[in-house]
């Protein structure tokens, strides 16, 4: 988690046209409001997607595992 803080969070504005294209419905607003935080994109992705805590946690480490 420290890794991602200091990657994404700190390059949120970066990273976030990358997450917008892997969750095509994730709104600017919502981008805006996440700001980077992994556990914001992960309610809004079970929200948005009607997936599961552990679904969305772990496409949330896929897409980051393939950033490196």
């Amino acid at each position: 988690m420290a890794d991602w803080t200091n990657r994404v969070e700190g390059n949120w504005n970066q990273f976030s046209g990358k997450v917008k294209e892997q969750w095509g419905k994730l709104t600017d607003d919502d981008l805006t409001q996440i700001n980077g935080n992994r556990q914001q994109l992960e309610g809004r992705i079970q929200e948005l997607y009607g997936t599961d805590r552990e679904t969305a946690k772990r496409q949330v480490d896929e897409w980051y595992q393939n950033q490196a």
